[in-house]
């Protein structure tokens, strides 16, 4: 059988993939009165929270403040609802595709050579990942220092309203006992919580297929007590200093700069209160750049870019990492269900196995040479999926620094993955389990015999997958592989991180009424995917 056919649909398939980790939007607009677009902002207004980012923590944490005070939320992107590239499970791809300025995800490459992105949308990643819905364990838990009843509920709120328990299908299926074959177990069954072995996770995706993303939280808010602006892109964040008895100087945030489309500058300041606050949840890119912005970082290299320097603090930007994901596509014989990650088999040496299907991943390619390989293939013979682990943690870390001032500019940053061996050896192992799951009995039915092991790593190893040299060739060991073939599953974090930017109730360090509440906190990633966390961290502190 000719092999160049079976590349060509390969290639095919795993573009879209790269494309498809979760998409789409709830697909009724809710009537949120208190949403606007930022043409409309005054030049001047005040508020006791201002929340910069209105992603998968600033929704939550704005429904949750406006029950007892006036909240501006400021988001940069706009409405998922009503974009026909994102509102159904079945478009999946369209969104991350898009590359215009008007898309909800903003593309970038990490120093790496690793293709990326960052929403630019209310409600999130939510709006552009995978949907899967899993807790952090009690482990992680514990070693963040979070009250656990209050982290239970905080899920059990999000959950009544945004997760669900997905219908799995025959592909899904075959994965999952295929984990149990290669022997992660015990079985799970269906759960959301964090647990070595194998589990059917939840998802953000209803049975009709529509998406329900952390802008759906925003139906709890108080519409008297929130205020939100779409296309509001935050500069600056504004301090005052104050100055001590002993004459030691200190900076107080007390507002913040933002320009609408048109590029008119509007500013919000903070009410006189003890208790108000500035909190920045844009994100692992946009928070430290935004602290950078506003004179928070490395004094030389905010000096570098003629920023003055409010708070010299080194660590802001540092501690940078992206769990690297390596996948093995595998053609199928017969059709597949389209699918999202639904399965996780969660193994005790640090690896993350899932995967994922379906014969309409084009749906989700940008353009690349693969784009004319999907267009030359019948649909009928675009069957297939993918079996991908993603390491834990990670160990290895990286930076971000400015390359503009221009806070719609992606900064530079560097992840610098497998730079430690354990990572490394992580990956090796998870590879090694997605060969036990092709050749299990379980999954018999789904691949061709003549499509050996070596042959499909071979496939995917000469895959446009990244912007990475190429070495692998099946004599090579899988250390090889891994870095040749590294991606990413979009859950970078760091730069903001507890004990080095901000202290336990995420309060930047050495300023006053400012914090930071997203993953750019975080030390490693919580969970299999670390939504659901981000969800609750308007309650855990």
């Amino acid at each position: 059988m000719n092999l160049g056919w079976w590349w060509r649909l390969f290639a095919g398939a795993l573009a879209g993939f790269l494309f498809f980790h979760g998409f789409a939007a709830t697909e009724t607009a809710p009537n949120y009165s208190f949403m606007y677009d930022a043409t409309s902002a005054s030049t001047l207004s005040y508020y006791d929270y201002i929340i910069v980012g209105g992603g998968t923590a600033g929704c939550p944490l704005a429904a949750t403040l406006s029950q007892n005070a006036t909240v501006l939320l400021l988001e940069r992107g706009g409405s998922p609802y009503g974009n026909p590239n994102i509102t159904k499970m079945a478009s999946f791809g369209a969104a991350l595709s898009d590359l215009s300025q008007s898309s909800p995800s903003q593309r970038f490459i990490s120093e790496d050579g690793v293709i990326n992105a960052r929403a630019r949308v209310l409600g999130g990643g939510s709006c552009i990942n995978a949907g899967f819905y899993t807790r952090a364990s009690d482990e992680y838990i514990k070693q963040a220092g979070w009250d656990g009843r209050l982290v239970k509920e905080s899920y059990q709120w999000m959950e009544k309203s945004v997760a669900f328990e997905p219908s799995l299908g025959q592909w899904q299926s075959a994965v999952r006992d295929g984990l149990l074959e290669a022997g992660v177990m015990p079985s799970n069954g269906f759960t959301y919580d964090h647990i070595y072995g194998t589990k059917v996770g939840g998802t953000i995706f209803d049975q009709q297929g529509n998406r329900h993303t952390a802008a759906d939280l925003l139906e709890y808010a108080n519409p008297s007590g929130l205020t939100v602006f779409l296309h509001a892109s935050v500069h600056k964040i504004l301090f005052a200093i104050k100055v001590s008895m002993a004459g030691k100087r200190r900076p107080k945030a007390h507002g913040v700069v933002f320009r609408d489309t048109t590029g008119a500058k509007h500013k919000a300041y903070l009410k006189q209160g003890s208790k108000n606050e500035i909190i920045v949840s844009a994100g692992a890119l946009g928070s430290p750049q935004l602290l950078m912005l506003s004179g928070v970082g490395p004094a030389q290299h905010l000096k570098s870019h003629d920023i003055t320097v409010v708070l010299d603090q080194p660590l802001v930007g540092q501690g940078m990492s992206d769990n690297p994901m390596n996948a093995v596509f595998i053609p199928s014989p017969l059709p597949v269900e389209v699918s999202l990650i639904q399965v996780v088999g969660i193994t005790h040496f640090g690896s993350y196995i899932e995967a994922a299907s379906g014969e309409n991943f084009a749906g989700g390619a940008s353009s690349s040479p693969a784009v004319e390989y999907m267009n030359n293939l019948d649909e009928t013979t675009f069957r297939g999926g993918f079996i991908l682990e993603k390491v834990m943690g990670p160990i290895s870390t990286g930076h971000l620094e400015l390359r503009t001032r221009n806070p719609n500019d992606n900064p530079s940053v560097t992840f610098n993955y497998f730079k430690d061996p354990q990572d490394l050896q992580r990956c090796v192992q998870g590879i090694q389990t997605i060969e036990k799951i092709i050749e299990s009995k379980a999954f018999f039915r789904f691949r061709y015999e003549f499509l050996s092991w070596p042959i499909l790593l071979n496939m995917t190893a000469n895959a446009p997958l990244n912007l990475l040299p190429k070495h692998y060739n099946p004599s090579m060991p899988l250390e090889v592989f891994c870095k040749d073939t590294v991606m990413t599953i979009w859950h970078y974090h760091g730069g903001c991180q507890v004990g080095k930017v901000v202290d336990l109730d995420y309060k930047v360090l050495g300023v006053d009424a400012l914090r930071v509440i997203d993953g750019s906190t975080f030390n490693d990633s919580p969970g299999t995917n670390p939504q659901a966390t981000v969800h609750g961290c308007e309650d855990i502190e």
